[in-house]
């Protein structure tokens, strides 16, 4: 519970930053084989136009990261979405930095850079994706809560 209640404060620091466009930091010894799995998005925040305009009919995804050959991640998030389920496939491409990746968008080609900003692997992960489009820099922020093999 008290690793849940920081992981909303964190999502609550992080959408602040959104709007100061701060530098965001990455997870400090990212171990990016422990936060492989199935995770649950519980809360979003952004400061994209689309964002606003769409936030009302979002709804919440189960997300699976599995590690490539490559050493990248591979997220697929499968969206509820009237009477059926969407999947979208990502590629979360490494860095330099653990916990830091470049994911490019099918749909539109801009590149986003992802970081693992906290997560203590078992309970919860708060990503921030931030990206360059037309001049204006928009930063989406995801609070993922572990999906326990068990309790599926």
């Amino acid at each position: 519970m008290q690793s849940r209640l920081l992981g909303f404060w964190g999502l609550a620091l992080l959408a602040s930053l959104v709007q100061a466009q701060a530098e965001v930091p990455v997870q400090a010894d990212f171990q990016q084989d422990q936060f492989t799995g199935r995770w649950f998005s519980i809360g979003f925040a952004s400061n994209s136009r689309w964002f606003q305009e769409k936030k009302s009919s979002m709804k919440m995804c189960t997300t699976v990261v599995t590690p490539t050959r490559d050493g990248d991640l591979e997220v697929i998030s499968t969206y509820p979405k009237a009477d059926k389920c969407e999947t979208r496939k990502s590629l979360f491409v490494r860095t330099e930095e653990p916990g830091r990746f470049s994911y490019t968008s099918s749909y539109s080609g801009v590149t986003s850079d992802v970081r693992v900003v906290e997560t203590n692997y078992n309970e919860f992960a708060l990503l921030s994706a931030q990206k360059v489009k037309d001049g204006q820099t928009f930063t989406l922020v995801t609070l993922y809560d572990l999906c326990m093999e068990d309790s599926v």
